[in-house]
């Protein structure tokens, strides 16, 4: 069939650009519509350069250097979850990218891949790749696989990453990016995007629609409940006589504190926070009872245990959330989540909507519906005889003839917020400092606490920090490190010096791995490998290390001090100082804060010539009983 009609759309104009400038033209132009207007998406890229990606991406970086800022790190794991921080800072609304070279540049992302993804947080990731060409095969620092020429090393981040995809021609960015946008902002899906960038292609040029860098503005989706999972919630939770909710990070990434609080109080249900959830309700809110699970308050996991329905809202449920699912395993559950996933966990009834929608409509369908009244004055009892056990363990200044220990120290710098109108933020990660944070820590603002505890990553403070610094410039970033996590990853305080953002960073330096210590000897296992005086030695023996000496190596100011009344007169002098700041103090490796916590799974052997082993492989199949899956 033929027609003498004739038509022509007009031409779509075009503009000649490399795959690397039409990329970064694109980050360049996206905006998100906040609660503070509309802003850039991107704060910046994260770069070191190398020949996979110096020349492509480079250049394009150059041309944008203004309005979308490059930033040099000195290690790629780092720089990354600096960028990571910097996304969790802003709530997951605002994030960065990190490009790389090929090679060990790609492959030291790995680990912060893993963490972003574990937490629910955003990050594009840009590695560099081999040639798609194969013309100069095997290239440097190329992987070659005889049974499948076309793998390179990025495809280890596929199970690391939300979205993958390799762009091997100019024109597959019309696609990938808008894809890539979409999870990186998706409140379920969100997490780590890798878009692996092969040299060659990177330089190549293609005619992009000029109109594919006017991309609207992203505005965030929030999901409301469906109706039918919503007439389920309330059922279940007016049966309820003795509920209890837990907060976990949804509850700050989906601006839900107030709704969580109004819900709170309207109905008389006490509060517990997870890590990634702690600062979501005022630490002096009289049904605020601290932290849950196995860095738990006493106050929380006593109310867990007899709860009769767990409202986990925002949480994964991990296994330090659970105690393993010793916890509240008596109690019925109603998972709150945007994520199906998660809403789905310990056999819940699932309410998958966004926290806040989700807790208004919960309030609004309850009405006046209220828990016991003896159970609301029992959690405020509980919760009030918390904070003054709290206030004790942390006003501590005197420890005689003993170092000082976490707790104490976590007391010196909480006091030196006192007199601080920014509501500094605190950060930290691995270690014996999370739990004793979680338990200790006064958070008086949503975003005050910002502890990487889902991958538990050592070396994830500094560079976390920078991030924190980076997103949040007029407040105070207080890292507070172990020596062990310090010594992993440090070169970041160059750059916090180089970029201008100071940090105040407290190490504890109890000399070596200390909570993995404790954790070998309950177990039943001997110190061994953790502390550096039970290590293999020759020589001179265990390193006696100057923390202080070595951050000013890298342009910081440090000191040494001996006591809390010291570290309390530091922290005034690193408040007044004009760059990234260190103080270290020695710490006992032994003491931990008595009070709190629950059971934990660690496998035990179940065969050992030690009698502690073998006694604690008995006391661990007792603690499963209790378990429910």
């Amino acid at each position: 069939m033929s027609s003498n009609m004739s038509s022509s759309a007009p031409a779509r104009a075009t503009v000649r650009l490399t795959m690397a400038q039409a990329l970064v033209r694109y980050l360049d132009a996206l905006r998100i519509r906040t609660a503070q207007g509309e802003v850039p998406l991107f704060g910046g890229v994260f770069s070191i350069f190398g020949h996979g990606n110096v020349a492509g991406m480079g250049e394009a970086l150059h041309q944008f250097r203004d309005s979308l800022p490059t930033y040099r790190a000195h290690n790629e794991q780092a720089m990354a979850h600096s960028a990571i921080a910097y996304a969790k800072a802003h709530m997951r609304q605002r994030m960065m990218a990190v490009t790389t070279s090929i090679g060990p540049g790609a492959t030291n992302l790995l680990t912060a891949a893993a963490l972003a993804h574990v937490n629910r947080l955003p990050v594009l990731l840009l590695p560099g790749d081999v040639f798609v060409s194969r013309r100069p095969d095997p290239v440097l620092q190329q992987l070659e696989d005889a049974r499948d020429p076309g793998i390179s090393v990025n495809d280890a981040f596929r199970p690391l990453s939300r979205f993958f995809d390799r762009i091997c021609y100019p024109e597959q960015l019309l696609s990938a990016l808008p894809r890539a946008v979409q999870v990186l902002t998706d409140a379920a899906q969100c997490g780590p995007v890798t878009l692996a960038l092969p040299q060659d292609v990177q330089t190549m040029a293609y005619d992009y629609p000029l109109d594919f860098f006017s991309p609207p503005t992203i505005v965030p989706r929030v999901q409301p409940p469906a109706e039918t999972e919503l007439a389920q919630a309330v059922a279940l939770l007016r049966q309820a006589r003795q509920p209890l909710l837990i907060a976990g990070g949804g509850v700050l990434y989906g601006d839900a504190c107030e709704a969580l609080r109004h819900f709170a109080e309207r109905h008389g249900i006490p509060v517990a926070e997870t890590q990634a959830g702690k600062s979501a309700l005022p630490w002096s809110h009289a049904l605020q009872l601290g932290a849950i699970g196995v860095t738990g308050s006493p106050a929380a996991n006593a109310m867990a245990q007899q709860a009769d329905v767990v409202i986990a809202v925002g949480t994964r449920l991990q296994d330090f959330t659970t105690g393993s699912h010793t916890l509240f395993a008596q109690a019925r559950l109603l998972n709150l989540n945007v994520n199906a996933m998660d809403a789905l966990k310990s056999h819940g009834t699932a309410l998958q909507c966004d926290a806040r929608l989700g807790l208004e409509a919960l309030s609004d369908r309850l009405e006046d519906w209220r828990s016991q009244a003896a159970w609301t004055a029992r959690a405020q009892d509980l919760a009030q005889a918390w904070r003054e056990r709290v206030t004790e363990i942390t006003s501590r200044t005197d420890t005689g003839s003993q170092l000082p220990y976490d707790g104490e120290v976590i007391g010196a710098v909480q006091r030196s917020l006192a007199d601080s109108p920014r509501q500094d933020i605190v950060v930290c990660a691995a270690g014996t400092l999370p739990a004793e944070l979680h338990k200790l820590w006064r958070a008086g603002r949503p975003g005050a606490y910002h502890v990487e505890y889902g991958f538990s990553c050592m070396g994830y403070e500094l560079a976390g920090g920078l991030g924190v610094k980076m997103a949040q410039p007029e407040r105070e970033v207080i890292v507070i490190v172990g020596d062990g996590s310090y010594l992993m990853m440090n070169s970041e305080i160059a750059t916090s010096v180089m970029l201008d953002k100071k940090l105040i960073i407290v190490v504890l330096d109890n000399r070596g791995y200390g909570c993995i210590n404790r954790l070998q000897q309950a177990c039943g296992g001997a110190p061994f490998n953790n502390m550096l005086e039970d290590c293999l030695q020759a020589g001179p023996g265990a390193p006696a290390i100057d923390f202080a000496a070595h951050a000013r190596a890298l342009g910081a100011l440090g000191e040494n001090v001996k006591t809390i009344g010291d570290l309390e007169a530091a922290l005034q002098r690193a408040r007044a100082a004009d760059r990234s700041y260190l103080i270290c103090i020695d710490t006992d490796a032994a003491r931990t804060t008595a009070e709190g916590g629950c059971w934990w799974e660690v496998a035990v052997p179940e065969v050992s010539s030690r009698p502690q082993v073998r006694q604690a492989r008995s006391q661990y199949e007792q603690a499963r009983q209790a378990q429910s899956l």
